[in-house]
């Protein structure tokens, strides 16, 4: 299985680039992780954030392969435990299917990436930075593979 995070925004500042990668390298082989940058959308006077928001989420609907599952992060999906997360990753892993998980920009993801997942999460109630949800999300992964191979790290 290949977890893809697809993340809206590129040349994050070094300390999310080392956080999400310390984090990446302590999970197997068998959950293998990548991390597609996909480009800002331009905003401006004459650019509307709506088009911004359109143009990143046709970007991430182009790079979902086909069967393959959707997870949208967002700040109105349904909030998870630790121990639903390692749930989830279990069924995942479980269902021989790749998944892709997306992390909007600083607007949000478009309505067509919301439309085509299967599950909305919420990281939590708070309004995070996109670049601090990259390494939220990559350690609360490792924490959830670490609950389900039992290893005392979740503790």
């Amino acid at each position: 299985m290949i977890l893809r995070i697809l993340a809206v925004g590129t040349r994050m500042p070094g300390w999310v680039t080392e956080g999400f990668k310390e984090y990446a390298k302590r999970l197997p082989p068998e959950l293998k992780t990548e991390l597609l940058e996909l480009p800002l959308g331009r905003r401006g006077k004459s650019q509307p954030a709506a088009k911004a928001i359109d143009r990143e989420g046709a970007a991430m609907i182009k790079a979902i392969g086909d069967g393959e599952g959707v997870v949208a992060l967002d700040v109105g999906g349904k909030a998870w435990s630790t121990e639903k997360l390692a749930a989830q990753l279990r069924g995942w892993q479980e269902s021989g299917r790749n998944y892709n998980l997306l992390i909007g920009g600083p607007d949000g993801l478009a309505p067509q990436c919301l439309a085509r997942a299967e599950q909305t999460w919420s990281l939590s109630p708070l309004t995070l930075p996109h670049p601090l949800v990259r390494i939220v999300l990559i350690e609360q992964l490792y924490r959830a593979w670490s609950i389900n191979a039992g290893h005392p790290y979740h503790k």
